[in-house]
């Protein structure tokens, strides 16, 4: 990816010098560091993020963690006897049901407005019958760990929460910002000219997805590795007072695809046998 300096493609990283120019050419460094011990309800997780990072961080690089780890130290887990329970309580809005051979798949808005599988609510690496939610407040709990870590290193960082979402067009999942602080999530290009000349309207790279979904492919699942540092963006980071990831959320209403097929299917016969039983002249 390739841009002036304001904007995402002005990294360096460390990245190779290109013999043609002598230049660093722009470039993005993605790492994992181990080191992180498990986390546990009620733990001091910034310090516990310090503690992992110590000697590692540059002026700004950018933290994200995983979701899990913030839910395990604020004491989001529940002992759930029903899975489909916790989901349900967690639930504001129902998109998409579908039943398979392995059960049944809800893709509903949670309390956050995120729109995704099974609300967030998660089973993975947790003992027997205790699951996680997610953060109550996602930006707020990446505020908290920027905040902590940028007294304690004196540098200029930011902080992305991630988690897992799959995707309604393509198979497999990757992972997203639920939560972020100390950076630009847009890299809003709108009203910018691209190499052509041409005017940019609506491009605006939702940079704090990609950072998630890059420290996905070094963090790994099963890898106890749930920690990762960006370096090269450093263009992004910006105050505290940057919108979080909620701003990557796009409400109901401007949702093109609110609900799943059949249930927009079922809606819209409902509707018209309502609107025909009433007599209404304008009815199919």
């Amino acid at each position: 990816m390739t841009g002036d300096p304001g904007h995402v493609g002005g990294g360096r990283a460390g990245a190779p010098i290109d013999p043609r120019t002598g230049a660093p050419m722009p470039g993005l460094l993605v790492f994992a560091p181990d080191g992180l011990p498990e986390v546990h309800p009620g733990d001091d997780l910034a310090a516990l993020l310090g503690d992992a990072l110590e000697g590692l961080l540059e002026d700004g690089d950018i933290v994200l963690v995983t979701s899990k780890v913030v839910s395990k130290a604020e004491g989001r887990l529940v002992n759930a006897v029903d899975r489909e329970d916790a989901i349900t309580a967690e639930t504001v809005r129902l998109v998409a049901r579908r039943e398979h051979p392995g059960g049944v798949t809800r893709i509903v808005q949670n309390r956050n407005g995120l729109v995704m599988a099974a609300a967030g609510v998660d089973a993975s690496n947790l003992p027997e019958g205790v699951i996680a939610l997610l953060p109550v407040d996602p930006d707020a709990s990446a505020r908290a760990l920027c905040t902590a870590l940028r007294e304690r290193f004196g540098l200029r960082l930011g902080v992305v929460v991630t988690d897992t979402f799959g995707r309604p067009w393509r198979e497999g999942q990757t992972d997203v910002a639920i939560g972020a602080a100390g950076l630009r999530v847009l890299d809003d290009l709108r009203g910018t000219t691209d190499a052509a000349g041409k005017p940019l309207s609506v491009t605006a790279p939702a940079v704090a997805d990609e950072l998630a979904a890059a420290a996905d492919l070094v963090k790994g699942k099963a890898t106890s590795r749930p920690l990762a540092v960006a370096r090269g963006l450093g263009a992004l980071v910006a105050g505290l007072d940057e919108p979080g990831a909620a701003a990557l959320v796009r409400d109901a209403e401007r949702d093109m695809f609110r609900l799943g097929s059949a249930e927009a299917e079922a809606e819209g016969y409902a509707r018209g046998y309502a609107d025909g039983a009433t007599g209404r002249p304008d009815a199919p």
